[in-house]
């Protein structure tokens, strides 16, 4: 059962978990509650994206079905998520390929974090980072999304850019648009290819009736 310690200076939640798929949206809403009743707002859509890489490595690296644990800590203006597994085995960073999946959450996570690194325990291994609070950054993708949204609300009203470097040029906004579309939603909890599956399911049924 998941466990809270407070001191004047430090917060701090320990959530045990199992490293299976379905566990992972849950985990993920439960760092959002508890940051939630710490008031931590502004840091919420990193943490959750960054739980999920961790638990997910957990999944695919380690095993499903293996013990695991999360710990958030909020200490001053840092928020500390650290995920213990059974494993001695320390993942690293590397390049990835054009169209490799694997090898990426390490980059994320660099990306994201002040800070971060693993540490070898006595029953295996603790992978951690650490998240500014005093700047009220959220997650740059999705905050990007957000804007899209909201411009989209006046898109109809405003002419687009002509010829053919302008095509271009949307062609790779529109790429980038999808792309920021697909964390925010990952973010919220939801499944990206189920979301993609129903754009295209849109898509196909406007194409058919025009």
């Amino acid at each position: 059962m998941p466990g809270q310690e407070v001191t004047e200076s430090r917060l701090r939640c320990v959530l045990p978990f199992e490293a299976v798929p379905m566990e992972v949206p849950l985990l993920r809403r439960a760092a959002a509650q508890q940051l939630d009743r710490w008031g931590v707002l502004t840091a919420s859509d990193e943490a959750e994206l960054l739980v999920t890489e961790l638990a997910t490595n957990v999944v695919k690296h380690v095993g499903e079905g293996a013990l695991a644990t999360l710990i958030l800590e909020r200490k001053g203006e840092r928020l500390r998520l650290e995920v213990h597994d059974m494993s001695p085995v320390v993942p690293t960073i590397r390049a990835a390929e054009c169209g490799e999946e694997c090898g990426r959450g390490l980059h994320l996570l660099a990306a994201m974090a002040v800070d971060w690194g693993t540490v070898l325990t006595a029953a295996g291994k603790a992978v951690w980072c650490e998240l500014a609070l005093s700047d009220g950054r959220s997650c740059r993708r999705v905050d990007r999304a957000v804007e899209a949204l909201e411009k989209y609300k006046r898109a109809g009203r405003e002419p687009g850019q002509r010829g053919r470097i302008g095509d271009v040029l949307l062609v790779e906004s529109a790429v980038e648009l999808i792309a920021d579309l697909l964390h925010w939603t990952a973010a919220r909890g939801h499944d990206p290819d189920d979301i993609l599956d129903r754009a295209q399911m849109h898509y196909e049924a406007d194409s058919e009736a025009a």
